[in-house]
């Protein structure tokens, strides 16, 4: 962690500030010291010495998790009291720009109580995210084929967050890009895909909560030759996470993001070679049921890009590193989809069509979707619409992203909260 974080009253993922440490409590400590809305039963608990913790009275004390994970998120935290991610101090700029100093601390904490509940979905999320992805991390290895992988992942998801409608469930289908492809694959039907020892594997998967969306992603990689690709752009990721914040600069945040990945290099069977942050990949802000809201946070320098971040707003953080050219373009068989958030009323005259817009309708709204997920919902023989509705501009194609074939990628990816107090990485866990 990096200095001048500030402490939360609740439970925290990561570190806290060094001057702090030893002094906070847990929310279930609080309450049992008299806090919260278990503080009268805790206060005579207090009086036998603290001897028992009120069953069911908050997460610490409550159910515990099994392994594998089987017990959904909410009934681990009866209270909505979820885990706060790890706190950060917004950066300070020493131009006109004020960041959090515009207004006072309590001032801040009043803002931050009107969004209280959108943070409780996303920190909701964000533990089911930890949850699925350290029990993915181990039980993954060679040998296992990637729908395997892909469809192990997204049944815990489901469990964990309840899955419900459109309220709850997945936020977009589990990317498990290989080797030179960077983004946006999962296998469709039918893929007999296996993952090997020398395979870098980027795994991207998303949840959501009430349409908020925790979008975070790692590189898994079993042969140590690519240690040195994996930890260029991890460190290249969290320098994004460092310099962004109210006020921040989003050419500002490229420019310090590639100055970390391309200070790296890997050697590969005896040869070296630099590692370059992939120029069109970006990350970028995230609204409800919207996983690309609008801005664009860079992985390189160029342009004079000043637009800048504010409060409230919420964005993914994410960076692509490659040995190739840094250059992704449009590779085949597509398997993502998703609804055009701006498409307006369109008259589809092709029964078929209908049917199948009604489907993505229902079960994904403008959240992405893959055709294995179209199958798991009951369709079939749905190419020739899904294409109509791609024609039409009703849903947009989202097909892998690859360099050059032969190189390696990787991702590592966090969701973080731009409070007006701090700023929150609600996805950050022990394991990155």
């Amino acid at each position: 962690m990096e200095d001048g974080k500030t402490p939360e009253d609740a439970n925290t993922i990561g570190e806290v500030a060094p001057e702090e440490n030893g002094k906070i409590e847990s929310e279930e400590e609080n309450k049992l010291n008299g806090e919260g809305e278990c503080g009268d039963e805790a206060t005579e608990k207090s009086k036998k010495k603290k001897k028992k913790k009120k069953k069911g009275c908050g997460g610490v004390a409550g159910k515990k998790q099994t392994d594998p994970p089987s017990i959904p998120i909410a009934e681990l935290y009866p209270d909505k009291n979820y885990p706060v991610g790890e706190i950060l101090e917004h950066p300070v700029f020493t131009d006109e720009r004020k960041a959090k100093q515009r207004v006072s601390r309590e001032e801040a904490k009043t803002l931050e109580s009107s969004f209280e509940e959108i943070y409780q979905d996303f920190r909701r999320a964000a533990e089911c995210h930890r949850t699925t992805r350290q029990w993915v991390q181990s039980w993954i290895k060679p040998g296992l084929t990637m729908t395997e992988i892909c469809e192990k992942l997204e049944d815990s998801n489901r469990r964990l967050i309840q899955e419900s409608g459109l309220t709850a469930g997945l936020a977009f289908p589990t990317g498990c890009s290989l080797n030179h492809c960077a983004a946006h694959y999962t296998p469709n039907p039918g893929d007999t895909t296996v993952l090997k020892y020398e395979d870098v594997c980027k795994v991207d998967f998303g949840v959501h909560v009430n349409g908020r969306i925790i979008d975070c992603a790692w590189t898994v990689a079993f042969d140590p030759k690519y240690d040195k690709l994996l930890e260029a752009v991890r460190a290249a990721t969290n320098t994004g996470i460092k310099e962004a914040g109210i006020d921040a600069r989003l050419g500002e945040i490229g420019a310090a993001i590639q100055e970390t990945m391309e200070s790296y290099e890997v050697e590969l069977d005896g040869k070296s070679y630099p590692v370059k942050a992939i120029r069109n990949l970006n990350g970028h802000s995230i609204d409800a049921y919207r996983i690309h809201a609008g801005k664009t946070v860079p992985i390189v320098k160029g342009g004079e890009n000043r637009e800048v971040m504010e409060e409230n707003e919420f964005y993914a953080i994410e960076t692509f590193g490659s040995t190739g050219k840094g250059w992704v373009r449009d590779d085949d068989d597509c398997s993502h989809y998703m609804k055009n958030f701006d498409a307006g009323f369109r008259n589809i005259r092709v029964q078929r069509t209908k049917q199948l817009l009604n489907t993505v309708n229902k079960n994904f709204g403008t959240l992405a979707f893959c055709k294995r997920w179209l199958e798991r919902v009951g369709e079939s023989r749905y190419q020739l619409s899904l294409r109509q509705l791609c024609d039409e501009g009703i849903l947009d194609a989202y097909p892998p992203l690859s360099d050059v074939k032969g190189c390696y990628t990787a991702q590592f990816e966090h969701t973080i909260l731009l409070r007006p107090s701090c700023k929150e990485v609600v996805s950050r866990g022990t394991d990155y």
